[in-house]
């Protein structure tokens, strides 16, 4: 492995500092769920598939000739959707024609962007957790990873308003944002975007916002897009997906909506990635965009019951924990469950399948090593709540075993 591709593969968690290679922490996960018959939510993805008449659009396209390449931009009908749907939810007017960009799913449009706009000597800022692909893509880039932490207090994971202001420089190029953020299910204020958009400002920087859980918001919390603070939309490049919107992650329809010269950068890069796919799943996600509010709706319902039966099953075993505005995922401290043989989330995440059947993932998987940010997360897990509802009643009767015991057995169940 070169030194190069070295440093790409341990920023995202692949490989040591030594060069030897390791599978994701997904990856370990899943497969200890499999060997352990445990309840799995540690990865993020839906156990049931998006609305059947969706699916019968992207059957007939298939049947009907959408099967070669698309254009690169993605097509017409689909841009028009995304510009639609930006307009009705955000009041966002854009151009379809220039500033609209179908990607391979959400990473494919950040992985794009960040080589199109950071390089070596330049600076690509992040909250801290972050989504696990980030400091790979920076990596990829050549830039420096610069993280800022999401600071945990009052039962809330908020924005260091101090931290973001020193991060910010006269090298950063990018800031990366995400919103309602994985892996906490935090919503970002409106006030905590100001304070990006001034950062951004300052520094001359662009905003590279990932919003895919856009719509997947509970209790009333407000998705807000920093792209419609005043003098930030000329800055700005928001990438969404339908993945999560609809629950058709496996399709990989994304996109990238911005100020012509940013998507013209991005398609310049991005033409060279996949240049273009999807072609019969396009179509259906145009119509899905523009058809398709019910079925948003009825999954954020049906996700905030979801969300509601894992909280519950969680406190009663014995957790504090973060109650997510956003997203699939609820963030709960183990640490009544630690102890000399079990000393941190990392360790609690890989006995807790032999030990009560049940997978998750630690928080420190999206925290560099060794931060302050990992430190502090250090005894902190990340389960989901994406998942059918006999998959999380089994979990959390599993989890209730935990709060009569005095310390995690590091045994296997028998």
């Amino acid at each position: 492995m070169t030194e190069r591709w070295r440093s790409v593969a341990t920023a995202a968690g692949l490989a040591a500092a030594d060069g030897s290679t390791r599978p994701t922490i997904f990856a370990e996960m899943t497969a200890l769920a499999i060997a352990t018959d445990a309840a799995n939510l540690g990865q993020g993805f839906p156990d049931a598939d998006g609305p059947e008449w969706i699916r019968r659009i992207a059957a007939d396209a298939i049947l009907h000739g959408a099967n070669q390449y698309p254009p690169g931009r993605g097509i017409p009908v689909l841009r028009e959707a995304i510009a639609q749907h930006r307009l009705r939810h955000t009041g966002i007017v854009v151009d379809p024609a220039t500033e609209v960009l179908v990607t391979a799913g959400a990473t494919e449009a950040l992985a794009a962007a960040l080589l199109a706009f950071a390089g070596p000597g330049d600076e690509v800022v992040t909250l801290e957790p972050f989504y696990d692909a980030y400091p790979a893509l920076i990596t990829m880039s050549g830039a420096t990873h610069v993280a800022v932490p999401l600071r945990y207090a009052d039962g809330a994971f908020r924005v260091d308003r101090g931290a973001l202001a020193a991060a910010v420089g006269a090298r950063t190029r990018v800031i990366v944002i995400n919103t309602p953020h994985n892996p906490t299910g935090t919503v970002l204020s409106a006030d905590e975007l100001e304070i990006v958009a001034e950062a951004a400002k300052r520094a001359d920087a662009i905003v590279l916002t990932d919003e895919v859980y856009e719509h997947l918001t509970f209790d009333g919390a407000r998705h807000h897009s920093v792209a419609a603070i005043d003098g930030m939309a000329e800055r700005t490049v928001t990438v969404s997906s339908s993945g999560k919107t609809f629950s058709l992650t496996g399709w990989k329809i994304g996109w990238a909506v911005g100020p012509a010269p940013l998507i013209e950068a991005i398609t310049a890069v991005k033409q060279y990635l996949t240049y273009s796919g999807g072609a019969p799943f396009q179509p259906a996600i145009a119509r899905a965009l523009v058809e398709g509010d019910a079925d948003i709706l009825e999954l954020r319902d049906s996700l905030a019951d979801r969300r509601d039966l894992l909280i519950s099953g969680l406190r009663r075993a014995g957790f504090d924990l973060v109650v997510p505005g956003g997203t699939y995922f609820v963030c709960a401290d183990a640490a009544p469950f630690l102890s000399d043989a079990v000393p941190d989330g990392a360790a609690f995440a890989r006995a807790l399948p032999h030990t009560v059947g049940v997978a998750c993932v630690p928080v420190s998987a999206f925290c560099r090593a060794g931060s302050e940010t990992a430190a502090a997360l250090s005894s902190w897990v990340r389960f989901t709540f994406v998942k059918d509802e006999q998959t999380l009643r089994t979990a959390v009767e599993r989890l209730a075993g935990l709060r009569s015991a005095t310390a995690l057995p590091s045994e296997p169940r028998a």
